[in-house]
C-alpha cells in the first residue's frame, strides 16, 4: 500500500491526490505568486524568519493582502504539522507559496491570497558537493532589475530558459547576465567569488534575488572577520577569482569547479559549509 503524502492548504492538512487548488488559479495562468524555499535540517528549520521577512515583502511589492495570523510562530506551527504527518524528518526542504485568489484576467479582483506548504525528505544536513561544478553563461535573455527583480516569484520562465540551455550545453550550471552586462546570479543561487581571501558579490541592485542564504554567508563573514565587498560581477571579475560557489537555501553551498578556462580550489566554500552546519546543531 502506497503511503499517502500530505500537504497544507490555508490552514488545512489535505492529501496532495485531494483536489484543492482550481484550474482557474492566478498562479498557474498567470505566475501571480511567490514562494519560499525552506530547509530542515536536525530537526531545527532554518532561517525561517528570513524566509517570512522576504516573503512578506515580496507580497508588500505585488500588493497582496497580509493576512493577520501569517506570521512565523504559526507557520511554523503548520510546518511542523506537515512534517510529523508526512514523517519528513531530521533533513527535510519545504516549500511554501503565495498565491492571489482567483479571479479578473491580468487584473485581479482581489488582493486577498492563499497558501500553500509541502514537504519532502532530503537525506543529510548542508553538504559539499565533491566535485566542482562546471558552469558557463546563459546570455540569450537577460535579467531585467527592477523591483521584482528581487523577489522569488513564481514565474520562473527566464530560469527554466536557463535550465534549459544548462542541459543542452551539459554544463552543470549557467551564470544569469542582467540588462547592465553583469553577471547577477545563477539559476537558483546566488554567486560569491574569492579572491586573496577576500570574497566579492552582486549587490541587490544588479537585479539578484534577495537570497536569504545569501545573508547568512555574508553575515558569516562579518563575524569571521572575512572581508566582503558588494560589487557587480563581470567575467574578469570571475576569470581571476580563486574561488567561486553557489549558495542557496536547500542545498547551502555548492563549488564552481570550472568557468570557461578557469579551474577553482574549494577552501572557503568548504569553511562556510562547516560553519552552517554548526548552525544545525
Amino acid at each position: 500500500m502506497v503511503k499517502d503524502t500530505y500537504c497544507i492548504l490555508n490552514g488545512h492538512l489535505i492529501s496532495i491526490y485531494e483536489p484543492g487548488v482550481a484550474f482557474n488559479n492566478r498562479a498557474f495562468r498567470y505566475g501571480d505568486s511567490l514562494f519560499e524555499s525552506i530547509r530542515l535540517c536536525n530537526n531545527k528549520l532554518m532561517f525561517l524568519k528570513d524566509h517570512i521577512a522576504r516573503l512578506k515583502l515580496g507580497m508588500t511589492v505585488l500588493r497582496m493582502n497580509l493576512p493577520a495570523e501569517f506570521s512565523s510562530e504559526n507557520i511554523q506551527e503548520l510546518i511542523i504539522q506537515l512534517l510529523k504527518h508526512n514523517t519528513h524528518a531530521p533533513n527535510a526542504r519545504i516549500r511554501l507559496t503565495v498565491f492571489r485568489n482567483e479571479g479578473g484576467y491580468y487584473t485581479p479582483e482581489t488582493n486577498d491570497i492563499s497558501f500553500l506548504i509541502e514537504s519532502e525528505e532530503l537525506p543529510t544536513i548542508y553538504e559539499l558537493n565533491q566535485k566542482g561544478l562546471w558552469t558557463d553563461i546563459y546570455a540569450d535573455i537577460k535579467k531585467p532589475i527592477n523591483k521584482l527583480s528581487g523577489i522569488k516569484s513564481g514565474n520562473g520562465l527566464l530560469y527554466v530558459m536557463a535550465g534549459l540551455a544548462r542541459q543542452s550545453m551539459k554544463l552543470d550550471e549557467c551564470f544569469l547576465i542582467n540588462e547592465n552586462g553583469s553577471i547577477c546570479e545563477s539559476i537558483s543561487s546566488n554567486i560569491f567569488v574569492v579572491k586573496n581571501g577576500t570574497i566579492y558579490t552582486a549587490p541587490l541592485t544588479e537585479g539578484c534575488v534577495a537570497g536569504v542564504m545569501r545573508k547568512q554567508i555574508m553575515s558569516i563573514a562579518t563575524q569571521s572577520r572575512i572581508l566582503t565587498f558588494e560589487s557587480p560581477l563581470t567575467v574578469n571579475t570571475l576569470m581571476n577569482g580563486d574561488e567561486v560557489f553557489l549558495t542557496n537555501c536547500i542545498r547551502g553551498i555548492q563549488w564552481v569547479g570550472q568557468f570557461k578556462q578557469q579551474f577553482y580550489t574549494n577552501k572557503m566554500a568548504q569553511l562556510f559549509t562547516d560553519k552552517l552546519n554548526q548552525l544545525t546543531q
